[in-house]
């Protein structure tokens, strides 16, 4: 399985201005591998090869006097970029022949300086090194200074400098990890567990347990408001609404480190103590164009989703993920009758069947477990084969024991 290890970077004056040219130089690249497709679609022509590609937009653009600074950075990232292109319009072809999962995507558009998120990738062939004195050095950029929050686990395949809208920059390592040693890493046990998502609570446990939900968001408001209004009276183009733009995205950022934070260790949580994990399968788009849309996007419940389902197939969980259209509320967990629907307002309610109270969100969390079968069937159940793609920002082993790990 492949996983991201991301750390953050500091690189000096130098080094920033060298990234910006790297940035700047995989953005034309890319745009010009998109206009060169796109002249060959409207004039009937079959789309250029990679390799021509890569011989017309980088060898042969870096002999021209109009193209002659693409020699500037290192020919790996050029390379990266084409690659990249290459990828979003397989994507947009398999797409259309719905071959591809997930929503619907669109032909590749042009890259703007302006974008908010700036990034390059540098894979082993580039010979980037990690410094003895744990410093990371890029080809035509230097040593950058990085801050090792933890040891990485294996040696990289590859790193991705990303820049984001708060202006700051990281490095994201591309791990090859072991499921065999993962998984003896994890202490073993057979419990099971039921998940009941909510806003008044993020997560209610099918044992009891209910989890506060932190709201980020609600609790910054008052300062993105703030910061909102006065890059608003900031005039367009000026040096002070960049500035604004900047104090504004770096309150974002806050908020959405905080909220992957929570969600990290939550997860981490519930698959160290559980064998079996039931979530419900949440329309997530759906509650976002209903009046509770700002909560609901302040929860990130696709987000925790998300982190339980690779963690499980890391460490050899099981994760079941039950239908949206079972009436786990209105369903009575100890008779099974149905009670039929009842507002947002009624958190208890009584059974008409057999007269159990049932604290709704407790209920549902049993009911989530019962209708996914890990009562009786999860403890020790294999978990299903499939392709993990590399997550972004994962936590290694946080909460697990360590053990012996190559730095």
């Amino acid at each position: 399985m492949q996983l991201r290890y991301a750390f953050r970077l500091y690189p000096n004056a130098a080094q920033q201005a060298a990234l910006a040219r790297a940035f700047g130089c995989a953005r034309v690249v890319f745009n010009d591998a998109v206009r060169v497709r796109e002249d060959a679609r409207k004039a009937g022509q079959p789309f250029p090869t990679a390799g021509q590609l890569s011989r017309k937009l980088i060898t042969e653009a870096k002999q021209t006097k109009e193209r002659s600074w693409l020699g500037e950075v290192s020919a790996v990232v050029l390379q990266q970029s084409l690659r990249d292109a290459e990828t979003a319009y397989r994507n947009f072809f398999a797409s259309l022949k719905s071959t591809r999962k997930g929503p619907r995507t669109g032909p590749p558009r042009f890259k703007s300086r302006k974008d908010a998120r700036q990034s390059i990738r540098f894979t082993a062939n580039a010979r980037w090194t990690i410094t003895g004195s744990e410093r990371l050095n890029l080809p035509k950029i230097g040593a950058v200074k990085v801050k090792w929050s933890r040891t990485l686990p294996a040696t990289p395949t590859s790193v991705t400098v990303i820049k984001d809208a708060a202006g700051r920059f990281f490095a994201s390592f591309v791990i090859d990890t072991d499921p065999t040693a993962d998984q003896a890493r994890m202490p073993e046990t057979d419990r099971t567990i039921g998940i009941d998502l909510g806003l008044t609570h993020f997560a209610v446990l099918s044992d009891g347990t209910k989890i506060d939900s932190p709201r980020f968001l609600r609790r910054a408001e008052k300062k993105l408001k703030k910061a909102q209004r006065e890059l608003s009276r900031k005039q367009k183009g000026s040096k002070n609404r960049a500035k604004a733009r900047l104090k504004v995205a770096r309150a974002h950022a806050k908020v959405a480190d905080a909220r992957r934070e929570f969600h990290h260790q939550l997860s981490t949580k519930l698959i160290c103590e559980n064998q079996g994990i039931a979530v419900e399968d949440l329309s997530v788009a759906g509650l976002a164009r209903t009046k509770l849309a700002k909560s609901v996007h302040d929860a990130g419940w696709s987000s925790f989703v998300n982190m339980l389902e690779y963690k499980a197939a890391r460490y050899g969980r099981t994760l079941v993920e039950i239908g949206r259209f079972v009436p786990t509320s209105q369903t009575c967990s100890t008779c099974g009758a149905v009670d039929g629907p009842k507002p947002l307002n009624v958190r208890e309610w009584t059974c008409s069947a057999c007269g159990t109270v049932h604290d709704r969100d407790t209920n549902a969390a049993i009911n989530v477990k019962t209708t996914a079968g890990l009562a009786v069937s999860a403890c020790g159940a294999p978990v299903r084969p499939g392709a993990i793609p590399a997550q972004r920002e994962e936590t290694g082993s946080r909460g697990f024991p360590t053990g012996n790990r190559a730095a």
